[in-house]
């Protein structure tokens, strides 16, 4: 191993270094400092003669007198069961105090492609135990569902609760047994100390930990270990997933830091800015990350994914949010003005989106009325938003009968349905039912979306002689 005391240049969490072999493109390289300190970094881009390294822990500390050593491989994971109930750091190394891991191999960060033949298509229901997901933006085993946030609103809570919550229903019922272990790997990256801590004292205080590996990247730690922790969090989700049989749900929060971090290592290589200053290639990256998700033919396990952004300015069309939205299938909003009305957890229905929700839901997935509810639901509940807005110009006496009943609607909806708390976990039969309750405020004929069968099974029949009575 040839050591190298050839810096030129430190700019930023970059070193650029003279050499006199070829070095391979993200090969792990040591620096040692005049102080004895070892640090890690990453060769960033590798021409002739010279190479320049990204260093995880910062650059503080190196002078020209550092030396330099070329590992000759790339970053890996150590992945092993044990990870399971672990915490580690942003770089993968245990900050619980736990035991060291003794992994059972290490396995390259960026992963391997999975091959679309080989691909399962995904159709198989994630009850989050949140009504206004499960029931109207349904979670599939398998799919990427981010969600669109901004600076304020309660995004981590509901990370929490779906990490708390989560379950595959046959694990609930004891189903197949073997095979439908469910596990959650959280990738938290460029949160305060303070947020750690609410994490932390959360997965604890219920239990989420013991089946979580949880990656924590703070605010005070180096731009460069950011863009390293959602890897190492998904090739730890790929392993258990596809070695182990576990249904893997990966949340990582927050993207838009990740985001950031990629803009700061662009400016310190002096690349030609994209669009409002974040790298070209920072769809290419994102996609790296996001495709990650799926299911294998074969495999009984499958890795889902729900990234979380936080939109700058509530900007939905900020390059974050836009380029997010065009990999993943769908999106959850979190809304600002549900959440001032202190509707916990504040997500509008309206502007969210699961494009696989259609396969996910149904006769012996979820149940045979999923579908038909939530379509009925979600158009009375934009008529009763329209009406809203007519209501501020007219006033509601001005308003007919059956307007006033879409009215009334909106506003039980957004109570009963949508508010529930970030402690309550609802199966699909309690959210099933609270929207037919709400559905039978509104007259029978209303129901067009909803075959007549489940009318007839499932419209309370003491609603229904109080809407004939009225």
């Amino acid at each position: 191993m040839k050591e190298y005391q050839t810096i030129t240049e430190i700019s930023g969490p970059l070193v650029f270094a003279e050499v006199d072999e070829p070095i391979g493109y993200d090969e792990i390289v040591e620096i040692e400092t005049p102080d004895g300190e070892t640090l890690r970094g990453q060769v960033l881009e590798s021409s002739d003669g010279l190479v320049s390294i990204q260093v995880f822990e910062g650059t503080e500390g190196i002078d020209r007198q550092s030396s330099v050593r070329f590992l000759g491989e790339t970053m890996k994971m150590p992945v092993t069961e044990e990870l399971l109930g672990r915490v580690l750091d942003g770089s993968g190394n245990p900050i619980d105090g736990g035991p060291e891991i003794i992994p059972d191999e290490r396995r390259d960060i960026v992963g391997a492609a999975i091959n679309p033949y080989a691909r399962e298509y995904p159709e198989e229901f994630i009850q989050s135990g949140v009504s206004a997901i499960d029931g109207m933006n349904t979670l599939v085993r398998g799919q990427k569902l981010p969600i669109f946030s901004a600076s304020g609103l309660p995004h981590n809570e509901l990370a929490l609760q779906i990490a708390r919550q989560a379950s595959v229903p046959e694990e609930d019922e004891g189903g197949d047994g073997e095979g439908s272990e469910f596990a959650v790997v959280f990738g938290a990256m460029g949160i305060t100390a303070e947020e750690a801590n609410e994490f932390m004292e959360d997965f604890e205080r219920t239990g989420a930990l013991e089946r979580s590996v949880v990656f924590m990247n703070l605010a005070d730690d180096p731009a460069v270990e950011r863009t390293v922790t959602p890897r190492l969090a998904l090739t730890t989700a790929e392993y258990l997933a596809f070695d182990k049989d576990y249904h893997v749900l990966v949340i990582l929060t927050d993207m838009t830091n990740y985001c950031e971090a990629l803009r700061e290592i662009g400016a310190a290589r002096e690349e030609v800015p994209g669009r409002r200053g974040y790298p070209g290639y920072m769809y290419t990256d994102l996609a790296q990350l996001y495709e990650r998700a799926g299911r294998i033919e074969g495999r009984e396990g499958s890795v889902t994914q729900i990234p979380i952004l936080t939109m700058p300015g509530d900007d939905d069309t900020h390059p974050i949010p836009d380029l997010t939205g065009y990999i993943t299938e769908g999106q959850i909003y979190i809304d600002r003005d549900l959440n001032s009305q202190g509707i916990q957890p504040p997500i509008n229905p309206l502007p969210s989106l699961s494009r696989l929700m259609d396969d996910g839901i149904g006769e012996g997935l979820t149940r045979a009325d999923h579908s038909g509810v939530s379509d009925q639901m979600y158009a009375a509940y934009a008529q009763g938003e329209d009406l809203r807005d007519l209501v501020n110009i007219v006033g509601r006496e001005a308003l007919s009968e059956r307007d006033n009943k879409y009215l009334d609607f909106a506003d039980r909806f957004e109570k009963e349905f949508i508010d529930q708390g970030f402690e309550t976990n609802r199966t699909i039969e309690e959210t099933l039912t609270i929207g037919w309750d709400l559905l039978s405020m509104l007259p029978k004929e209303e129901l067009n979306r909803i075959d007549e069968e489940y009318i007839d099974k499932y419209y309370p029949e003491e609603q229904a002689e109080e809407v004939a009575a009225d």
